[in-house]
């Protein structure tokens, strides 16, 4: 194609793809004469420059968003961006000082001063502990290898499908049976288990997780509740389990598995907690970075991760565990419900799921603010580079008709 041709169709395209509309092209030529090629081109170079420049100008005043060159253009975004929520890769802008930094405190409950026994008490009791050591475990596997090793199972009703409960012929105390509850969904709870069994079946149990937590992580955040076997109805009282020995083992083996149901959401629940702030601790310079000014430096890849992290833990918490509502196998059971539900009161759950909700929706409108500011970075660069391209044409066809 020759010189003229290119300088004729190369305005045409651009009018056509940022502003062209059959009928407003037709109503701006309409009644127009040209004589030669030259005369149409540079009439089409005047009515793009003044279009362009009209809406740059427009837009600028009134501090509006850059101009969006295709409106109907869909958007696409990559579905590989969940990455493990508690392995962050963007560190935070501010530098921590030197020196180790002191840990926060646990997210999971611990009974006030005023609650605790006493001394004496405290030693006639028997402890329940709680760990979450990983996303979630392989039960059947895990059900061969304990079995193999000398441990017991104990079968659970149908509708208890998530969940293996293994007793030891050696508790901690002999007032009651040692059990240990394993949860499908990364969570193990001990009973009246002794410190070097507990060793062993954790060491144990590392094989069978699919991807672990970190080690420090999980001792860090547990769950460590004193219970003791009394008369009366099974209840919590003053932050302890008080079990009924009136109760076959079978139904204290339920009444166990309700107390178990809430301390592995609890301690799920801490997790999350930590891989959300280290989630906002990730991304807390970038407000004042925007209030100052300054520039964002963060590529578009890096934002849809953790909008990916963000709806990941928003996933995990709302629809893939059980914090939400309580669970089906309680459905026909109003003893066990009503000991689970006053567990989860016990540990507020209900208050840390609406907290953690609470800074998901901030953190979700702060990321969709990066992504905003990205895309109108990238399209004030599209305007730029047009404007350019335009003015150097110009400049060829000046060029051309001065020489």
């Amino acid at each position: 194609m020759s010189f003229p041709g290119i300088s004729v169709l190369l305005p045409w395209c651009f009018y056509m793809v940022c502003y062209g509309h059959e009928r407003q092209t037709h109503a701006a030529f309409k009644g127009a004469s040209f004589s030669t090629l030259d005369h149409l081109c540079i009439s089409l170079w005047k009515m793009l420059l003044r279009t362009l420049w009209s809406r740059l100008g427009a837009q600028r005043l009134a501090g509006s968003k850059p101009i969006n060159w295709r409106c109907d253009q869909a958007r696409f975004y990559s579905s590989n961006i969940v990455k493990s929520v508690l392995k962050p890769t963007l560190q935070p802008a501010m530098v921590p000082p030197k020196g180790k930094r002191p840990p926060k405190g646990p997210r999971t409950k611990q009974p006030s001063r005023a609650n605790q026994p006493s001394m004496k008490e405290d030693e006639d009791m028997m402890q329940c502990i709680a760990f979450a050591t990983a996303d979630q475990y392989h039960l059947p596997t895990l059900s061969h290898d304990l079995i193999n090793h000398g441990f017991q199972e104990i079968d659970l009703p149908r509708d208890a499908s998530n969940v293996l409960v293994i007793s030891t012929e050696n508790p901690a105390k002999p007032d009651d049976d040692a059990l240990i509850f394993f949860f499908r969904e990364g969570s193990v709870v001990f009973w009246n288990v002794e410190e070097k069994e507990m060793k062993k079946v954790l060491r144990l149990l590392e094989h069978h997780e699919i991807q672990p937590y970190e080690v420090a992580l999980v001792h860090w955040e547990n769950e460590e509740i004193n219970y003791t076997v009394g008369e009366g109805n099974t209840k919590l009282e003053r932050g302890n389990f008080i079990l009924s020995y009136e109760m076959d083992q079978h139904e204290a083996v339920l009444e166990k598995f309700a107390f178990s149901n809430a301390l592995c959401l609890s301690v799920k629940l801490a997790i999350w907690e930590v891989a959300l702030d280290n989630f906002v601790e990730s991304i807390q310079s970038i407000p004042e970075m925007l209030k100052s000014g300054r520039r964002i430096k963060l590529s578009s890849a890096e934002v849809m991760q953790k909008i990916g992290e963000l709806f990941t833990l928003r996933h995990c918490i709302n629809l893939r565990s059980d914090l939400l509502l309580t669970p089906d196998f309680y459905w026909d059971r109003e003893n066990l419900e009503k000991l689970y539900d006053k567990t989860c009161q016990f540990l507020s759950i209900n208050r840390r799921v609406n907290v953690v909700n609470e800074k998901l929706e901030h953190c979700t409108q702060l990321t969709d603010l990066m992504r905003s500011h990205l895309s109108e970075k990238h399209s004030l660069r599209l305007e730029w580079m047009i404007v350019i391209l335009i003015t150097i044409e110009v400049m060829f066809e000046l060029a051309k008709m001065i020489f």
